[in-house]
């Protein structure tokens, strides 16, 4: 009987360390590299991952079933602290099958032969080997699939964009503008990998679409080029282009270089390029922004200037931050190109919606909410303290710092936010030091759980006061 004790104990205890390993893999794109190199806390792999599994070869028979309890009992306080949690997707349960089966098996040639004992290492890498050869078979079948499909579109225009930040907010704009006169679609949320855009091309893409947009995001050199070889657009935008990842691809002329890759789609009629890319002039190719020429910028929106067929126009848009201008001088060429008539444009984007969590601006309580926690660029995180600074009254940021950037970068942001607000809440250890260090004349608290933050707000603001919530990584970061 101890010994069928035994074997139960053993599968929930490696199913246990499985939701710990897979939970870190779709954190990072299930790429196993990156999960044990490049994880921002690894004090978590030693407590969660690595000390348990020294533990199980030490503690003696009699007291696993206690311990194995009290490591399910770890692991599941430790995921309900979590502020991004582990999503069931299919890929996630054929993995959880995959364990249970290969653990079962080898419980029970373990129990069959005396003096086996029943392990850890080979159900957890057997099972991950098996996992990802399974899915990579998947997705060859999932990529044919979604190729076919767009195929079978009749004149199906694709535009792919892609930047070091602000792909995101051209996407959500350009689809405004030209879903005026098409029947355009753009992938959800910041769909940008390979993976996803297959996905949302396979589930959701409607086959009525005439303008399909997606954006492409990359996290080492090639994977931009994956894209534009898959969908083969016909339309290109890359935009600003920074330091954004700089950890990944170690200098910015190999991010140039990956977001570049976009022109080598096969079908390419033209393309509009930020005007930080190095590229000769070509007359498949528009620079932007032409002459851009900031005109207002404050919190009821921007107003700007470009030069479209050698004319300067003027534009007006409801959206926070210069760096914005430059996003819609994007759109608009592009819609210009279209065939969109300058004056539909410049009606359109008077009642432009930002896109949510990008420098929004709203009022709560009586307190002036801006909303700038999907943005982890220097650029636009120093837009929105500018945008700040008009603010007559008590001014709080919220922030971890930037994240995946340089010291440099952060060093800055931290000056820049130490001449302009009142208090500051730093949300991540990951640049308390930096921040702290370069933050003087204005009071800072570190919390140490992000769920601190709302009893945090409720007892340092005020109705009239200005709360900048400035990027916001998740608690594994």
């Amino acid at each position: 009987q101890m010994k069928y004790l035994g074997i139960f104990t053993n599968i929930i205890f490696i199913l246990s360390l499985g939701w710990y390993l897979i939970t870190n893999l779709q954190w990072y794109n299930y790429n196993i590299q990156r999960v044990f190199l490049k994880h921002h806390k690894q004090r978590w792999h030693i407590s969660y991952f690595v000390a348990p599994i020294l533990l199980f070869y030490i503690i003696g028979d009699f007291y696993f079933n206690i311990y194995a309890l009290l490591y399910l009992v770890a692991i599941y306080l430790w995921h309900k602290s979590l502020d991004k949690s582990l999503v069931l997707t299919s890929r996630v349960k054929r993995f959880f099958v995959i364990l249970f089966f290969v653990t079962t098996i080898i419980d029970g040639l373990c129990f069959l032969s005396s003096g086996c004992h029943f392990g850890v290492f080979v159900p957890l890498f057997l099972s991950w080997a098996i996992s990802t050869i399974l899915e990579k078979i998947f997705f060859i079948s999932f990529k044919h699939q979604a190729k076919q499909k767009l195929k079978n579109f009749n004149d199906l225009t694709i535009i792919v964009i892609t930047a070091s930040f602000g792909k995101t907010s051209i996407k959500n704009y350009l689809y405004q503008v030209l879903n005026k006169k098409f029947n355009t679609y753009m992938t959800p949320r910041s769909v940008n990998t390979l993976g996803g855009i297959v996905k949302d091309v396979n589930d959701d893409l409607p086959l009525q679409t005439q303008i399909y947009i997606a954006e492409a995001g990359a996290r080492q050199t090639g994977d931009i080029e994956e894209i534009a070889l898959f969908l083969e657009p016909q339309y290109a935008i890359i935009g600003s282009v920074g330091e954004q990842h700089i950890e990944y691809f170690k200098t910015l002329d190999n991010i140039i270089y990956t977001k570049m890759e976009l022109l080598k789609s096969p079908r390419l009629k033209h393309g509009f390029v930020h005007n930080s890319i190095p590229i000769k002039d070509y007359d498949t190719i528009t620079k932007f922004p032409n002459d851009l020429k900031i005109i207002s910028n404050d919190l009821n929106g921007i107003c700007f200037e470009i030069s479209i067929n050698n004319q300067i126009e003027q534009f007006k848009a409801p959206i926070l931050g210069q760096f914005n201008a430059i996003n819609l001088s994007a759109v608009i060429l592009a819609a210009y190109k279209f065939g969109i008539k300058l004056e539909d444009i410049k009606m359109t984007l008077l009642n432009i919606k930002p896109v949510e969590h990008r420098l929004c601006l709203n009022k709560i309580g009586g307190k002036t909410i801006l909303d700038d926690s999907f943005n982890g660029n220097l650029e636009g995180m120093l837009e929105a303290i500018n945008i700040a600074k008009t603010f007559d009254g008590k001014k709080i940021i919220i922030t971890p710092g930037i994240v995946e950037s340089t010291k440099e970068a952060n060093i800055t942001l931290a000056k820049a936010i130490d001449k302009v607000f009142d208090f500051v809440i730093i949300t991540s250890c990951l640049n308390k030091d930096i921040l702290k260090e370069n933050i003087i004349k204005t009071k800072t608290l570190v919390l140490s759980n992000k769920k601190d933050l709302e009893r945090a707000l409720i007892e340092h603001s005020k109705s009239g006061d200005l709360i900048l919530f400035a990027n916001d990584a998740p608690n594994f970061i």
